[in-house]
């Protein structure tokens, strides 16, 4: 560990190592002589004088990096594409005056770029889903047990903890159909020139027009892609940055959304994210319990939802076919989108797979408000006794007035039904009172809306992306 100088802790504390190797110099340089070597191969193939000899050469080294060669390169020219070309070329001595043929930098740049952001969302995707498989046991688990809602944090009509949970649960949904719907339109840059018009490859193959338009589709079969956008200036459109970077402040909202309830829960004493037998809440209070990794979620999900600003800033910047301003923005602002967004759902992961209900104080804070919420109930049956429903409401407004001075102004328990019972316009006894205070008679329709979501939508989801199930998440701190 470097202990001189400032370390990511998105990559110290947060982010996986899958993760990290997505966006490291392993991957990106690798990538980059994949792609030269599949450029090679198609100016081959549509006729160029390059041997498959060259070829073998770059295949042979396409793994073996000389770092040392490249960063002593770029000190002297200081363009990071051209020392690792001839670095490359060390390397491949018979193939070096064919690395690169015809192409610009954000041939390898962007297209690279496209391809680790592609290979990021599957991992995310992996993640997202694993998170939804576990609340959907944990909603369907939960489905019938009554617990207090809340509108505007005051006390509303009574819900289930597995209603609430499908509440999370639907949000994460819609992301991945955002997720799925930019991931299934990725498309690689494909090798277009200096200004997008391929000009350089229409001067190499003679102005053949029907080879030059071959070039893209092939190249994008060599590296697993279906397509290449049809039309660029010299990178592809920073709108995609904007897409993919908007998919993780999605995902990161529902986080945060979610991590906010559970703080809420566990401050109410109702439901605990884990809370490890060595674990120290409070340097000062020994007592504490506090939430800390549903708090990480939040702030970490604010950083993702404040960074999608910069792809579409930066989108939005760009002068005709090409600037550079986007670069030093795209280092930081992409690949941190992701790392944080890796951690964020590392840690719904855990957090819900260890989350632990507390019935007997749900119960208990439920059963202090129902009273209240009987009210509806018990004046209906005074009105079918014979009672008028105008009166009823008043006196039960009058009642319900004075039980909540009770609770707020003495401190004393919820007495509404007594009073009820006390007053003769209702002709109900205390134990007639009393029997209507089961909980499940207030949860609607909880239960049947948590299975239907789970069978209708959910499983069908988790069946259709079964391979990616069985993770399960550890978080570095």
């Amino acid at each position: 560990m470097n202990t001189d100088r400032y370390q990511s802790p998105l990559s110290e504390r947060y982010a996986s190592r899958e993760m990290q190797y997505i966006f490291s110099p392993d991957m990106k340089f690798r990538t980059w002589r994949r792609l030269w070597i599949a450029l090679a191969e198609t100016e081959k193939e549509l006729g160029l004088a390059i041997t498959q000899e060259q070829i073998e050469e770059l295949k042979a080294h396409a793994e073996d990096i000389n770092y040392d060669v490249a960063r002593a390169r770029e000190k002297e020219v200081r363009h990071d594409v051209m020392s690792h070309v001839y670095a490359y070329g060390v390397q491949c001595p018979k193939a070096k005056g064919i690395i690169h043929l015809g192409a610009t930098s954000c041939y390898v740049g962007d297209n690279t770029d496209i391809i680790i952001m592609t290979e990021a969302l599957r991992l995310v995707k992996k993640k997202l889903v694993n998170v939804m498989k576990e609340l959907a046991g944990f909603a369907d688990r939960y489905k019938a047990q009554p617990t207090l809602a809340f509108t505007h944090f005051q006390p509303a009509q009574p819900t289930t903890v597995g209603k609430r949970a499908a509440l999370w649960l639907q949000e994460f949904c819609l992301d991945l159909e955002d997720l799925e719907h930019v991931l299934s339109g990725m498309k690689l840059l494909g090798s277009k020139g200096t200004t997008g018009t391929q000009a350089s490859f229409l001067e190499l193959f003679d102005g053949d027009q029907e080879k030059v338009d071959k070039i893209d589709s092939m190249i994008a079969e060599k590296m697993g892609f279906a397509q290449c956008y049809p039309v660029s200036g010299q990178t592809y459109s920073r709108k995609v940055d904007t897409r993919v970077v908007n998919v993780l402040a999605g995902i990161a909202a529902s986080a945060h959304k979610m991590s906010n309830d559970i703080r809420l829960l566990q401050h109410l004493k109702e439901v605990e994210e884990p809370f490890e037998k060595s674990q120290i809440g409070s340097s000062a209070m020994a007592y504490k319990r506090n939430p800390m990794r549903s708090e990480r979620i939040a702030s970490l999900s604010r950083y993702v939802m404040v960074d999608a600003l910069n792809p579409a800033i930066t989108s939005a910047a760009q002068w005709f076919e090409r600037t550079l301003d986007d670069s030093a923005n795209k280092r930081l602002s992409v690949p941190e989108a992701f790392l944080a967004t890796d951690g964020i759902l590392d840690l719904c992961l855990n957090v819900v797979d260890g989350l632990v209900v507390y019935p007997k104080v749900i119960e208990k804070r439920l059963m202090s408000e129902l009273p209240f919420m009987a009210t509806e109930n018990i004046m209906m049956a005074a009105v079918k006794a014979g009672g008028d429903r105008q009166e009823m409401h008043e006196r039960i407004r009058t009642l319900s007035m004075e039980a909540g001075r009770n609770v707020k102004e003495e401190g004393k328990e919820n007495n509404l039904l007594e009073l009820i019972a006390a007053d003769p316009a209702f002709n109900m006894s205390l134990e007639e009172l009393q029997r209507t205070m089961d909980p499940s008679q207030y949860v609607g329709r909880s239960r049947e809306q948590v299975e239907a979501y789970l069978e209708q939508v959910i499983r069908p989801i988790l069946q259709a992306n079964k391979e990616l199930l069985g993770m399960k998440a550890e978080i570095n701190v």
